[in-house]
């Protein structure tokens, strides 16, 4: 049994702290440096980026924190896992062995690639993979219409980097929590049927993954926190047996805590069984414990074997869109909105009808009596598509121009000046079969060699943690926000939204689990009603997590909401004012 394995996290997506790979590196101890650069929307810019220059498809912020830190992590022994590489792991790798170069070191880089899918649509269609929507069934239909297609990988391609002896692992399109379950199997020794310990691997990745948002970052109670204006990266401390430690270095800003830890498990999942390529981690299993000032112990994980498919993340170009917003100010808003709308459709040389899709929505941020001026102020907001650009140009966007001196009083167009129509992406997952993407693994200078992506045929016994056994309480109530007695963590899967809610007490979990129904939820943010929801206890975590279907429509790049990866969910449904049992607000 070796001794745990202490891995930090450097980024929680691509345009995330650029000092954070050097506070890590050097603020304390750490065995491997780790980071996450790849969100679903972040395919499709990439995917962008290498269609205007080949070749450059990869975080070049990554790039940077290399130079910043590689000469400290050679010396120290710190090991490099990263998922930067993008659409283009192999460039990425050769512009980091040239970065060691121009500094006189000499890394052993290695890159994992294999997960790029794209150049085989066709090959895999023509042998019988559906590829279908792997929430609607829609069939795949022209594949020629993609602009990016990546398999989510697992973990053993990067164990094998490491076991040739990579100081520097740059890959593609792996899980999240991959970067992280690598290393400590690596060096623990993990066989690819340990399916507890990697499932252990695989919630200390996630728990990780997003930066500081485990360390203070995006919490419902930072009021709570003392210092949040710089708030430190974490680290886990992962043992053989798969158990962790959080922690972040001492001295920096920010917390950890069972809250924030909580927070974190809960984001963006769906069902408590965490679907991966490795393992099926139960988020159902764990247990936490506040082992020490900003250090909360995870134990308990349970998996079971990972489905025979891996997830493929496609985006295509859905078409063009125009968003336009005019301010509506003072009296009268609904009749200033409908009057707004009549004149923009008699000005726009497209008719309604025509269009793709329209969306139009007035957001009544206007308040009784404003002190402000811009407490008075009201939004019409349009949103046009259409797969034809000249559509949806500069001649629909000078429309809401056209009618600024004609039409309500105090109207003003906000933001800047109408342009042209801007292209965005719809986001369509699906599944393949794990045996047709094996994993290639390449040291630079030296051999390539295959990982095959199927896990070993088992079985897991999963028992689920025990949550806490608390009547319900009773008697008088007082009319609060929801948040001051629960915090939440929401986020984007695609075009769902997933709203995880937890509270700090086994008597308050007792209220939320009788109280936080699905109807509940629909009356609480009405957006939802139409929709269908799926909720899911996690009683262990005193925690609920509700999935809601279809709210982002084709994904984040597509969606016309305001709030277009569910980021502010939470804090929504925490603003909304409910009779809470008195003993628990007191």
């Amino acid at each position: 049994m070796r001794e745990p394995l202490r891995i930090a996290n450097c980024s929680g997506f691509y345009g995330d702290r650029l000092s954070a790979a050097r506070e890590m590196v050097e603020g304390g101890p750490i065995d491997v440096l780790t980071g996450d650069w790849l969100a679903e929307l972040t395919m499709l810019i990439l995917a962008r980026t290498r269609a205007r220059r080949p070749g450059t498809g990869y975080a070049r912020s990554f790039l940077t924190q290399m130079e910043q830190v590689m000469g400290t992590c050679l010396d120290q022994g710190i090991r490099v896992v990263a998922n930067a590489g993008g659409l283009d792991p192999d460039r990425c790798a050769e512009a980091v062995a040239e970065i060691g170069e121009r500094l006189g070191l000499a890394p052993r880089v290695a890159y994992v690639n294999g997960d790029d899918l794209l150049p085989r649509l066709e090959e895999l269609r023509d042998a019988g993979v559906p590829l279908a929507h792997l929430e609607t069934g829609e069939p795949v239909g022209d594949v020629g219409r993609f602009v990016s297609a990546n398999a989510y990988l697992g973990c053993f391609g990067i164990v094998d980097a490491l076991a040739r002896g990579a100081d520097i692992v740059v890959t593609g399109r792996v899980t999240d929590a991959a970067v992280v379950c690598g290393p400590a199997a690596w060096h623990h020794g993990w066989r690819r049927d340990d399916w507890d310990r990697l499932a252990g691997g695989v919630v200390a990745g996630h728990v990780i993954e997003c930066g500081a948002q485990v360390t203070g970052g995006n919490y419902s109670f930072f009021t709570e926190i003392e210092h949040m204006t710089h708030v430190g990266f974490p680290w886990v401390e992962i043992a053989d047996d798969g158990s962790c430690v959080v922690g972040k270095h001492d001295g920096t800003d920010g917390e950890v805590s069972i809250g924030t830890v909580t927070s974190q498990l809960l984001y963006e999942i769906g069902s408590p069984a965490y679907l991966g390529p490795d393992v099926t981690a139960r988020f159902d299993t764990l247990t936490l414990e506040q082992v020490a000032t900003d250090r909360v112990r995870i134990s308990g994980a349970q998996g079971e074997p990972p489905p025979p498919t891996l997830k493929v993340a496609m985006n295509e170009i859905g078409g063009y869109r125009q968003d336009l917003t005019i301010a509506l100010t003072g009296l009268d808003i609904e009749a200033k909105a409908r009057l707004v709308e009549s004149a923009f459709w008699r000005e726009c040389p497209v008719p309604r009808e025509d269009f793709d899709d329209v969306t139009i929505r007035v957001l009544r941020t206007d308040k009784t009596d404003p002190p402000t001026n811009e407490e008075a102020v009201a939004l019409w907001r349009i949103t046009l598509k259409d797969r034809d650009e000249n559509k949806v140009g500069r001649a629909v966007a000078n429309a809401s121009v056209s009618i600024a001196l004609a039409t309500v009083p105090g109207f003003f167009n906000l933001g800047p000046a109408p342009s042209g129509a801007s292209p965005y992406g719809v986001f369509r997952p699906a599944v393949v079969p794990a045996a047709l993407v094996p994993q290639y693994v390449t040291i630079l200078g030296d051999a390539t060699t295959l990982v095959d992506s199927v896990a070993p045929a088992g079985t897991g016994t999963v028992m689920p943690a025990v949550g806490p056994s608390v009547t319900p309480p009773t008697g008088p109530t007082t009319r609060v926000a929801l948040g001051s007695v629960v915090g939440t963590r929401s986020g984007d899967k695609g075009g769902r939204a997933n709203l995880g809610v937890f509270v700090r007490s086994d008597l308050a979990w007792a209220w939320l689990d009788d109280f936080l129904t699905v109807d509940r939820l629909r009356e609480l943010l009405p957006e939802t009603a139409p929709l269908a929801i799926e909720r899911y206890r996690l009683p262990a975590l005193r925690s609920l997590n509700f999935v809601i279907v279809d709210l982002l429509q084709e994904g984040v790049a597509a969606s016309t909401r305001q709030d277009a990866q569910a980021k502010g969910l939470g804090e929504w449904l925490r603003a909304r004012l409910v009779d809470v049992p008195t003993v628990l607000v007191a």
